[in-house]
């Protein structure tokens, strides 16, 4: 009788899990071959060497200035502006650019936008000649680092009309006196791009203030934020600053000029926040494919795979909205409310993405070793800085009845 032989079962190796990608579209792969090289440096270097310590500096509300020398490697200052040693290339290589930063950490988009959009956006559309090439070429070199001094402690919203800080002309100076809050990378950089109000005319006026050789300016770092916590916001105080008339934006003769720098600004928040979304989504999905419950990974439950496709929608839509407003912006289409709309639904979609991804990671979504809980609490800042979600949307209203709400 022949032996019988037992069949062995060999179980087959489990199949690779994808791995998290939040641009679901493929929309980064529609670039040029020398912008998609740029955004993918930028993605590597984020990956690589932001990633691995940001979540201590973040925790120790502090700045990584070790990281300094990689970003200017990077040569992207001035990404989006032309000549002057600025980066070039167009508004949708400089969104994209923004997103991969927000996407590794929010704090370094904003720090980075910050320095290359509002301020040297500011010199670049209200400087003279002169002024454009003394400045620009260090800034877009990162030698020179610039702050945006426009909110101040009793003005936010109501700064076009509002402004306290004023300037008073004595022969070819300028007298500055007043204070700015929530200033982005005032504590230590090096130039300050400072918003007045012009006593003689009522007007307001851009000023570049040298901020450690300007007698009677002061910066005293905010203390204790529980967003954005490795950009350093300063509270400036400047006490009779005289600033030659040679630093005055030339070009700028009212917050008309002001509000040209901000409609690109508010729409380039759009870019961080689906970035911030991004990197939300992404790591709630690693979490998801990896942490057991009754014996299986959580991202095999219904609910959890609900949570995780409203998450993609949310961004998906927002990288949709905001290429398309790139486009708008390329062919000189793009007005106030188009970027306010852009600004108000990708932060408060982004927002309610990162609540959900914090809710995927359950009680450890809080602790900032998961990373989720840094995204879920910078989202609280992109959703108010460059304009509050309430202010963007009266931007909207009075475009599209013709009829004003504001006050």
């Amino acid at each position: 009788m022949a032996a019988l032989t037992e069949a062995v079962s060999i179980p087959k190796p489990a199949k690779p899990l994808p791995a998290p990608n939040s641009d679901f579209y493929e929309l980064v792969e529609t670039l040029p071959a020398e912008d998609l090289a740029v955004v993918k440096q930028v993605r590597s270097f984020m990956e690589a060497k932001v990633q691995p310590i940001i979540t201590k500096y973040w925790v120790e509300d502090a700045f990584p200035f070790e990281l300094l020398p990689g970003i200017k490697e990077l040569h992207i200052g001035g990404v989006g502006l032309e000549g002057y040693g600025c980066r070039g290339g167009g508004g949708l290589l400089a969104g994209l650019i923004a997103m991969e930063m927000g996407r590794i950490d929010a704090s370094i988009s904003t720090f980075f936008g910050v320095h290359s959009g509002l301020a040297m956006s500011s010199i670049y559309y209200g400087g003279s000649e002169e002024q454009k090439q003394k400045w620009l070429p260090p800034m877009a070199r990162l030698e020179k680092i610039g702050c945006f001094g426009l909110t101040e402690p009793l003005t936010g919203s109501g700064a076009s009309g509002g402004l306290t800080t004023t300037a008073k002309r004595e022969g070819d100076t300028w007298i500055i006196n007043g204070q700015k809050k929530w200033i982005g990378n005032a504590p230590w950089c090096d130039i300050s791009i400072i918003w007045a109000r012009d006593l003689a005319d009522n007007q307001v006026k851009g000023f570049i203030v040298e901020n450690k050789t300007t007698p009677g300016f002061k910066v005293e770092k905010i203390q204790n934020k529980i967003a954005l916590k490795v950009v350093q916001n300063g509270l400036i105080t400047m006490e009779n600053c005289r600033i030659p008339e040679e630093n005055r934006l030339q070009v700028d003769t009212s917050f008309r000029d002001t509000a040209k720098v901000l409609r690109g600004t508010r729409y380039f928040v759009g870019w961080e926040a689906t970035g911030c979304a991004m990197g939300a989504y992404e790591n709630a999905l690693k979490y998801a494919q990896e942490r057991l419950q009754f014996g299986r990974p959580i991202g095999s439950f219904q609910l959890v795979q609900d949570l995780l496709a409203r998450m993609l929608a949310n961004i998906t839509a927002a990288q949709c909205l905001l290429i398309r407003l790139a486009q708008l912006e390329a062919e000189g289409k793009m007005t106030d409310a188009h970027a306010a709309l852009s600004k108000a639904f990708c932060t408060s979609k982004c927002r309610e993405t990162v609540a959900w991804a914090r809710e995927v990671c359950g009680g450890n979504g809080i602790a900032a070793d998961y990373n989720v809980g840094r995204f879920f609490a910078d989202a609280e800042a992109l959703y108010t800085y460059e304009g509050t979600f309430q202010m963007q949307n009266l931007i909207v209203g009075k475009a599209v009845t013709g009829l004003s709400a504001f006050l």
